[in-house]
C-alpha cells in the first residue's frame, strides 16, 4: 500500500502535482503588487517575470527597457517584475528628475551590486560604490576631471590622435579608398588615448591590436552567454551576487588589472616621476588617507585602489569608442552631414594654422551638435538604476515607494520619444541648436546621467570622441559598403549600446580641402 492512495505512482503524481503547485502559487504570490497600488504593470511570466528574452539572451538589457518604455505610452510609471520581485520604471521627465536631483538622499546607489568580498575590483569602484563612501571618493577623484586638469593632458591627447592619423595612412587609402571595421579601430584608438593620459602607459594597440592591454578590454566586452549573465545578475538581479559570484571585469580581465596597475603603482612611486595622471592621484590618496577611517570597509590600498583605475580604464575606451564609430557610421549614411562638418573643421584648422588645438575641438558648434545626436540614438549606458534607500512618496501622488525597490530610467526610451525627438529613427544634429534645446523638457536627454552621480569622466570622454572624428574627417571620407548594415543591429548579448559584428564603412583619402 502507498502513501496516499493504493499505487505509488498515483501517490508520485499527487505528490509532483502539489510541489509544482506550491511553487507556481510561491513565485506568483508578489503577481499584482504593481496593480494593487494603482501602477500599470506588464503581465508577468510566472518563474521569469518579464525577463525571459534578456535571459535567453534574445535581447539585450537596453532594448528590453526601451521596449517597456513604448509599452508604457502616456504613462509616467510602469511596473514589471524580474523572477517574482517588482520593478519600476519611471517614464515621467519631472519624476526623473526628483529621482536623480531633487530627491537624491532617497536615490543616492544604484540597484546594481559587485560582490563586496570576492569582487572588490566590480564592487569598490567609483561607478559602483554604494553612499556615503561614493560621495566621498568621488570628491577626491573629481580634480582629474577638471577642465584645467583636461587642458594640461591635451598634448599628449593629441599624440595618440596623432598616431591614429599615421595608422590610416599606413592603410593606403587613396583612390577609391578601402573596406575598414572601425568599431575595432576606435576601441584601439581610446585604449591607447585611456593608457597613455590617465596611466602613463604607451599601450600601443594601434599598431598592434592584439596588445594585452586592448585583449584584455575584449575579454571584459565580449558578450558569450556567460559575460551576458555576469553582466545581467550584477546589474539586474543582485541579489544572486553573493550566489553566483559573478565578476564585473570578468576572472581574466581581473587578475589581469589587479597586476598590472599595481605594477604600474609601484614603479611610480619607485622611480619618483611625477605625470599629474590618474595614477599619480591614485598614490597621492594612497598616502594621504591612509589612516581615514570614514570610509570604514574602504582602504585606498590593494584592490580599493586599483578599482578606481580599473573603471576609469574600461569607461574611458570602450563608451569613447563607442560614440566615435557610431558617429562615423551616421556620417558614412548621411554625407550632407558629413560634409557640413568638414568643412567646419577645415574652417578652423585654417585659423589655428593646420594645428588641431583644445579652444577649437571644445567650441566647433556643429561637431558639439553631431556628437549629441550620436549620443542620442547610441547612447553608450541607456539605462539608469537606482534603489530606494527609504520609503518614498512620489510627488503628486497617493503612491509610497517602498524602502529596496529597483527603480529604473530608460534613456534610450526617452531619446526615442517622438514628443521630445520627432521622427527620432532620423540622424539630424540641428536637434541640439541651442533654440532646440531649449524648446525641449529637461531631463529628457541623459547620455550620461544627470545629477550627483552624472558620469565622472564626461568631458574626458567626450574630448576623445571629438578628437577621433575630427583626426578621420580632416582628411578622410567615409560611406557605406556592401557590408554596412542599415539599420544597425545591435547586439542582443550586450549590457552597453554595441553594434553586433561590426561596423563597416569605404574609407578614401580626400583630395579637396572641401572633401
Amino acid at each position: 500500500m502507498a502513501l496516499l492512495t493504493l499505487h505509488w505512482s498515483l501517490d508520485g503524481i499527487i505528490i509532483l502535482s502539489s510541489l509544482i503547485i506550491a511553487a507556481y502559487l510561491f513565485v506568483t504570490r508578489k503577481f499584482n503588487y504593481w496593480s494593487k497600488r494603482g501602477v500599470k504593470e506588464l503581465a508577468p511570466t510566472p518563474f521569469v517575470g518579464n525577463f525571459m528574452d534578456c535571459l535567453l539572451s534574445k535581447k539585450s538589457a537596453p532594448q528590453f527597457l526601451k521596449d517597456l518604455y513604448n509599452y508604457g505610452r502616456d504613462l509616467s510609471l510602469l511596473g514589471f517584475y524580474i523572477f517574482d520581485k517588482p520593478y519600476l520604471l519611471i517614464r515621467d521627465p519631472e519624476l526623473i528628475k526628483h529621482v536623480l536631483v531633487k530627491d537624491f538622499d532617497y536615490f543616492p546607489d544604484r540597484y546594481s551590486c559587485a560582490d563586496e568580498k570576492d569582487d572588490r575590483l566590480g564592487y569598490a569602484n567609483v561607478f559602483m560604490m554604494k553612499n556615503p563612501r561614493w560621495k566621498s571618493l568621488r570628491q577626491k577623484l573629481t580634480p582629474f576631471f577638471t577642465p584645467g586638469k583636461l587642458k594640461k593632458m591635451f598634448d599628449i591627447m593629441l599624440a595618440v590622435t596623432d598616431d591614429l592619423g599615421k595608422h590610416l595612412g599606413s592603410l593606403h587609402l587613396e583612390g577609391e579608398g578601402k573596406v575598414i571595421e572601425f568599431k575595432d579601430i576606435c576601441g584601439n584608438f581610446t585604449t591607447d588615448m585611456i593608457g597613455s593620459t590617465a596611466f602613463g602607459l604607451k599601450v600601443g594597440s594601434l599598431e598592434n591590436p592584439k596588445a594585452p592591454f586592448r585583449e584584455c578590454g575584449r575579454k571584459i566586452f565580449d558578450y558569450d552567454f556567460h559575460r551576458s549573465m555576469e553582466f545581467l545578475i550584477i546589474f539586474f538581479i543582485p541579489g544572486l551576487v553573493k550566489y553566483l559570484k559573478p565578476k564585473f571585469f570578468g576572472k581574466k580581465a581581473t587578475n589581469f588589472l589587479r597586476s598590472v596597475f599595481w605594477d604600474v603603482i609601484e614603479q611610480r612611486v619607485d622611480s619618483d616621476q611625477k605625470r599629474n595622471d590618474l595614477i599619480d592621484l591614485l598614490i597621492e590618496m594612497r598616502e594621504k588617507y591612509k589612516n581615514d577611517e570614514s570610509l570604514k570597509d574602504y582602504k585606498f590600498d590593494g584592490d580599493d585602489l586599483v578599482s578606481q583605475a580599473a573603471i576609469f580604464y574600461i569607461g574611458g575606451s570602450e563608451t569613447s569608442a563607442t560614440t566615435m564609430s557610431f558617429t562615423l557610421y551616421e556620417l558614412a549614411l548621411n554625407l550632407d552631414v558629413q560634409k557640413t562638418l568638414r568643412v567646419e573643421i577645415h574652417d578652423a584648422l585654417v585659423k589655428t594654422g593646420g594645428k588641431i588645438t583644445y579652444d577649437m575641438i571644445t567650441t566647433l558648434p556643429y561637431l558639439n551638435m553631431v556628437i549629441s545626436e550620436t549620443l542620442r540614438k547610441y547612447p553608450s549606458i541607456a539605462y539608469l538604476d537606482r534603489v530606494t534607500l527609504a520609503d518614498y512618496k512620489v510627488p503628486n501622488s497617493d503612491l509610497v515607494l517602498e524602502k529596496g525597490t529597483p527603480i529604473f530610467i530608460s534613456i534610450m526610451g526617452s531619446h526615442y520619444d517622438p514628443r521630445y525627438f520627432p521622427n527620432p529613427e532620423k540622424y539630424d544634429p540641428l536637434r541640439f541648436t541651442e533654440e532646440a534645446k531649449r524648446a525641449r523638457p529637461s531631463f529628457v536627454y541623459l547620455p550620461f546621467g544627470e545629477g550627483p552621480r552624472v558620469c565622472i569622466g564626461m568631458r574626458l570622454g567626450l574630448m576623445q570622441s571629438k578628437l577621433g572624428v575630427v583626426q578621420v574627417l580632416k582628411d578622410y571620407e567615409v560611406s557605406p559598403c556592401e557590408k554596412t548594415e542599415t539599420p544597425v543591429t545591435l547586439d542582443p548579448k550586450a549590457i552597453v549600446t554595441t553594434a553586433l559584428g561590426g561596423l563597416y564603412l569605404n574609407v578614401r583619402k580626400t583630395t579637396t580641402a572641401a572633401g
